[in-house]
């Protein structure tokens, strides 16, 4: 396969699952019409909210024969429209459960369903936003996330698709681990803040897309979610030269981009940095 239509979704998820998931739904059904056989959703893209609770009780099992509704939902979309669908970071039920003094922990897990609808792989995510941002919102994901600790890239008819997700992207060996494991594309759903994404979003995607000289496509939150929570948006897919080939505007939407592996091909071919590494 030397081509691939790629569809970065761009949402403003809530509280409100079943809004969230009629949105991701349309919306997927939009991007396949459009010609998409790679369709992402963002990070938190079922459940956006402060409540611990809530997100614990949404929490779901991931596999072959999990069949929660959020999962379910997803899958339907995959079958419906043929394509592949990647769910960017939604609640999964924890390994390790609660004891005295601690409480119960959740994962922040990426799932790509083929377009059957089965579960194809699977990234709990590894580093955990632990952060006070500008402005002065506290983020402390591990205080209710456990952290994963695989690297992931999926067999897929076009090669290699690394998962990761939101904060991994200021990790720059994850990504070469995973163009060292034959990567063409890297995923990157995110639920970015306002704050550090209007610095730091679009050089990040573009500096990890060329070191690795792979194509990075990155779904986005954006917008409002309630409270002071505001995610930076601009939805995106970045070439292996750098060039941002699409990207969403200020709205729900999706960036809707080709990806030529000819290209990639001869940008591996003409500057072979990834066969010079030293250390």
């Amino acid at each position: 396969m030397s081509h691939l239509i790629v569809a970065a979704i761009q949402l403003t998820s809530t509280d409100d699952v079943a809004s969230n998931l009629d949105s991701c739904q349309r919306l997927i059904a939009e991007a396949a019409a459009s010609g998409a056989k790679l369709i992402g959703l963002p990070e938190n893209f079922a459940y956006l909210g402060s409540d611990r609770d809530h997100r614990l009780s949404l929490a779901e099992r991931v596999g072959s024969d999990a069949d929660g509704p959020i999962l379910a939902a997803m899958r339907r979309a995959a079958q419906q429209t043929g394509a592949w669908l990647l769910l960017g970071g939604f609640p999964e039920m924890g390994h390790t459960p609660a004891t005295a003094g601690a409480l119960q922990r959740i994962r922040n897990t990426s799932v790509l369903l083929s377009p059957d609808g089965n579960v194809a792989a699977v990234y709990r995510k590894i580093h955990l936003f632990d952060v006070d941002v500008p402005g002065g919102l506290r983020f402390r994901e591990s205080e209710a996330i456990e952290p994963g600790a695989d690297v992931v890239v999926a067999e897929t008819p076009w090669g290699g698709l690394g998962l990761t997700i939101c904060y991994d992207l200021r990790f720059p060996e994850l990504y070469r681990a995973i163009a060292g494991r034959g990567a063409r594309v890297c995923a990157v759903p995110s639920a970015f803040t306002l704050e550090t994404g209007k610095d730091h979003w679009h050089v990040l995607l573009r500096a990890r897309a060329i070191e690795n000289q792979m194509f990075v496509f990155a779904p986005a939150q954006r917008g409002l979610h309630g409270g002071q929570r505001r995610s930076y948006g601009h939805a995106l897919v970045v070439d292996p030269w750098g060039v941002v080939i699409a990207e969403c505007g200020d709205h729900e939407g999706f960036a809707l981009a080709k990806l030529d592996f000819d290209y990639q091909d001869e940008v591996r071919r003409n500057l072979p940095c990834l066969l010079h590494r030293q250390l």
